[in-house]
């Protein structure tokens, strides 16, 4: 349930990027104003009350907060198809990201209370898929629902009345929003497990010092995976939302041929990346302590080429070809990074943990990524026409950035590692 809520959240997430020229069209947009609908809106609010959420969730019940979270950003996402300026469409998008906030931090504790530590990587890798799997479905259904009503000036939906083609698109993928959020309630709330920071036992103390000292401790570990993830979510972000966009300009493609291709690369790959990261981590974390973040490191050095190359490709055919090992290794180390901030944060501290990690990766990649390379299309380049070149530049220098962030946080992360797994022989 909780990955089929994690695709949920990636449809409503992600659908906007195959609506970006109708949207620049009916409401008079550059790419750059596009850039802050696809990241900054959501990623505000998804950062800012995701962190306060997550304190909740390392105190209260983990299932009714992810429950509540889901009918928010239902209700937001069928907000955006109601939306009749870039005003109206930003404010929803932040109701979207206010709702997602609820979901991974509670998600992340859950599984790791659900799961022995030896198996902990391939749980989470099967949440993880929840990416590929939601952004692929969101292509796929959303760009069906566009090639179905492009043909019309409007789009009339009972109880609603009339809408523009990608207002209704936002409307329908939110409908199996309730039903998810229903079937949460088969969810059991695990009990919580392993090592504690033995600050708050219960739900009465609520203060952050105990996790500002862990985070301090640790610091070297948990920049390291914040800020080499973050660089990393610049490239995602700010290549997978215009990846579509890049299809249309560079090759003349339908929003309908691109959603079905590359919906399916990352529905079959994105998820064969995860799993295979899952259990790359799992195997060599029980050879090394810091076997989680050389398994990260191999996904980043699989997916570098792939995104650095795919958008100067003279086919289609060739670019959709690149995006293959850019599919598999991008989502491995998404998955190893959750596993291995779950392998060294206290139980009492996971969501909280996880939740500035989502704050980190979201400002930094959801605000920088799109609008880097929009920046670089309107302001450097001049030309929508260059938008493969501003892709191009994004990936390869955020891609080299994360590798060597990362390769220095390794070490520190088995430091942290080995402390962990004394503190829980000491009990």
């Amino acid at each position: 349930m909780l990955t089929l809520a994690y695709v949920c959240s990636f449809i409503d997430r992600q659908v906007i990027t195959l609506m970006i020229g109708p949207i620049k069209q009916d409401l008079g947009l550059t790419d750059t104003q596009v850039s802050y609908l696809i990241g900054l809106s959501f990623a505000l609010f998804y950062t800012v009350f995701g962190f306060l959420i997550a304190i909740a969730a390392d105190r209260l019940n983990r299932r009714n907060i992810i429950l509540a979270g889901i009918l928010v950003w239902t209700v937001m996402t069928a907000a955006c198809g109601l939306a009749r300026s870039y005003g109206q469409l930003f404010l929803a998008r932040m109701g979207v990201g206010f709702g997602e906030g609820a979901l991974s931090p509670s998600a992340l504790s859950m599984i790791t209370d659900y799961f022995p530590r030896e198996r902990l990587g391939r749980a989470i890798a099967v949440y993880s898929t929840g990416i590929a799997i939601g952004s692929g479905i969101a292509l796929l259904v959303g760009g069906t629902i566009i090639e179905l009503v492009s043909g019309t000036e409007t789009v009339t939906l009972p109880l609603i009345g009339a809408l523009r083609p990608w207002q209704a698109a936002f409307v329908l993928v939110s409908l199996p929003g309730l039903p998810i959020a229903l079937l949460m309630l088969t969810v059991r709330e695990p009990r919580r497990c392993g090592p504690t920071s033995r600050a708050h036992p219960g739900t009465g103390d609520w203060s952050l010092r105990p996790a500002l000292a862990h985070l301090f401790a640790n610091w070297r570990t948990y920049s390291g995976i914040y800020f080499g993830m973050s660089v990393l979510t610049i490239m995602a972000y700010g290549i997978i939302g215009w990846i579509p966009e890049h299809f249309r300009r560079s090759y003349d493609w339908s929003i309908g041929q691109v959603s079905l291709w590359y919906g399916l690369i990352l529905i079959v790959f994105g998820p064969l990346g995860a799993f295979f990261g899952g259990w790359l981590a799992d195997r060599w974390s029980r050879r090394y302590d810091d076997g989680y973040l050389r398994a990260g490191l191999a996904g980043v050095a699989l997916l570098l080429p792939g995104y650095a190359l795919f958008a100067l490709m003279p086919s289609p055919w060739l670019s959709l070809l690149f995006l293959v090992p850019a599919s598999v290794g991008g989502a491995m180390p998404t998955t190893i990074a959750s596993a291995a901030l779950m392998r060294v944060a206290p139980s009492d501290m996971r969501a909280t943990v996880s939740a500035l990690f989502y704050f980190v990766i979201s400002i930094v990649g959801l605000g920088v990524g799109p609008t880097s390379v929009a920046a670089l299309t309107d302001y450097y380049f001049q030309d929508e026409s260059m938008l493969r070149y501003s892709i191009t530049v994004v990936a390869t220098l955020a891609g080299f950035a994360a590798l060597a962030i990362l390769a220095w946080a390794r070490p520190h992360f088995g430091a942290s590692v080995a402390a962990s797994r004394a503190t829980a022989a000491r009990g």
